[in-house]
């Protein structure tokens, strides 16, 4: 009896030590997010999880992505929680990504899932570019609002346009990769060279040109539609414009990074990251999620917006990154503002 009692409690000390090691579980988890969403995304994951602990390192796509592949040989994160799928296809070209079907993948939208089998990274929500136009400070200096891209890159607006620096903004690379797909190489780079002569600043962040747009700082922030659709509805007077070409886009994704030694908490994060409830909480932000028949209507967006999304060839973006990158830098990284 007293030996059965023995292996019992050893049996029990077991377990309450594993239950110990699994409640103290950290999750390095590497992002894009916008850093006031983080809190809320937390929150609400640990609602269904509160055995796990998210940790995040945020900054913009291109300082993480940079980040992540400095640390290949010796990865310091657990998850990626929201990242350019541009720049998970990045990752998974150079064997960083580890391969897992989350639970509910089957449930979402094809193309927000990785083709592969099992998928390297599954898709959150998508974004989209979008031109925030300063209607007060437009109106002062008598300039009309543009309804195409190739609207900004007339003489009227010389010294009015912010845009994100495609180097450091996931949302700046979807802006130059989405113009050399629609325009061609040939023509979007001679837009570029137009639309250079009208660019204030080239800022390392995709939502602050809008923030400068609604501050009255620019008359034209190239930006993205969740951000211009939060700043119209805290009350700055801009207009909301997707140009008439279509617009650019690319979509939050996640994985997970290999060689995690804590996959399971990793897989756990990913399962709940395809959910119903995860997709409910991007749509608070985003007008388009990965889950059908979730999304409802953003507050000043059009309802029509994600027919308005071109047919973004992911692949090519991914592939032809550091060649678009070196080309844009040598061309016009001289306006981009210093790094903080």
């Amino acid at each position: 009896m007293n030996q059965k009692k023995s292996f019992a409690l050893a049996a029990l000390a077991t377990m309450l030590m594993s239950s110990a090691a699994w409640a103290e579980t950290e999750l390095t988890v590497y992002t894009a997010i916008e850093a006031e969403d983080l809190k809320r995304y937390a929150e609400t994951f640990n609602q269904d999880h509160p055995d796990i602990k998210l940790n995040f390192i945020r900054d913009s796509t291109g300082v993480i992505t940079a980040k992540l592949l400095a640390e290949k040989d010796n990865p310091q994160a657990d998850v990626v929680w929201g990242l350019a799928a541009t720049s998970l296809l990045v990752l998974k070209s150079e064997g960083m990504l580890e391969a897992y079907a989350p639970k509910g993948a089957d449930q979402l939208k094809p193309n927000f899932v990785d083709s592969d089998s099992p998928p390297s990274w599954v898709g959150m929500d998508a974004w989209a570019a979008s031109i925030c136009f300063n209607t007060v400070e437009g109106q002062k200096l008598g300039l009309t609002a543009p309804k195409s891209w190739k609207d900004l890159a007339k003489p009227e607006y010389k010294g009015h346009v912010v845009m994100p620096n495609p180097a450091s903004s996931g949302t700046g690379y979807l802006d130059v990769s989405s113009w050399l797909q629609l325009f061609g190489e040939k023509d979007g780079w001679a837009y570029m060279d137009g639309l250079h002569q009208n660019v204030a600043a080239y800022t390392h962040s995709g939502s602050k040109p809008c923030k400068m747009a609604a501050a009255g700082e620019t008359v034209i922030g190239i930006s993205f539609e969740f951000r211009a659709a939060k700043s119209k509805a805290e009350g700055a007077p801009i207009d909301i414009i997707i140009p008439e070409e279509g617009i650019g886009w690319d979509m939050e994704a996640s994985a997970i990074v290999a060689g995690t030694s804590k996959e399971e908490a990793a897989k756990t994060l990913l399962d709940w990251s395809v959910s119903k409830k995860a997709n409910e909480m991007y749509n608070v932000g985003y007008a388009v999620v990965a889950m059908p028949g979730v999304a409802k209507p953003v507050p000043h967006l059009p309802a029509d917006i994600e027919a308005r999304m071109i047919k973004n060839d992911f692949e090519w973006a991914a592939n032809h990154r550091n060649a678009i990158l070196e080309e844009w830098t040598k061309r016009y990284d001289s306006k981009s503002e210093p790094k903080s």
